[in-house]
């Protein structure tokens, strides 16, 4: 079940006509759904439902999207980047096959992390030192791995350990 080719398609978002940052799609000739459990396994952070034959995953500033059918990438800046952001993927998805003896694939669907849970182990201080207006705005960015937390100079050791335990 190896990806040898597929159809590229390069797009601006519908929903942000006129910007400058694209979105692809990799259009498979055969089905990728029995890779998506063993991407499960080894894709920290990712993202999976099984219902949907779907999982995501954020790749450095990119959302990855595998489904059964085709591999999506987003925020792209041209063709050029498109191409070699799917290649890698593809590239994954083949990668991944190939060493599925030495996986343990994982059907799970992964509970998505909340806001709120993060926020609860926060100081709810509402500082600002970390570069946030509130201890919300931290955990949404915590959550994105827009920030870290060492950003954040009021959490307590315990608060530490729980937030990197949760995250």
């Amino acid at each position: 079940m190896r990806v040898e080719n597929y159809e590229l398609e390069v797009f601006t978002p519908p929903c942000e006509p006129g910007a400058e940052r694209y979105s692809a799609v990799a259009h498979l000739t055969h089905s990728i759904a029995e890779v998506l459990p063993y991407l499960n396994a080894i894709l920290a952070g990712a993202n999976y439902m099984p219902s949907a034959n779907a999982l995501t995953w954020k790749r450095a500033s990119h959302l990855v999207a595998f489904h059964s059918d085709r591999v999506a990438v987003s925020n792209v800046a041209d063709r050029e980047e498109a191409e070699r952001e799917l290649d890698r993927m593809v590239d994954l998805v083949n990668r991944t096959w190939d060493r599925r003896a030495e996986i343990t694939a994982d059907y799970q669907a992964q509970k998505r992390l909340s806001p709120m849970a993060v926020y609860q182990l926060l100081p709810q201080t509402n500082c600002q030192l970390c570069g946030e207006a509130t201890c919300m705005a931290f955990a949404f960015g915590l959550i994105q791995g827009k920030h870290t937390l060492e950003e954040c100079p009021e959490l307590a050791t315990n608060q530490r350990e729980a937030l990197e335990t949760l995250l």
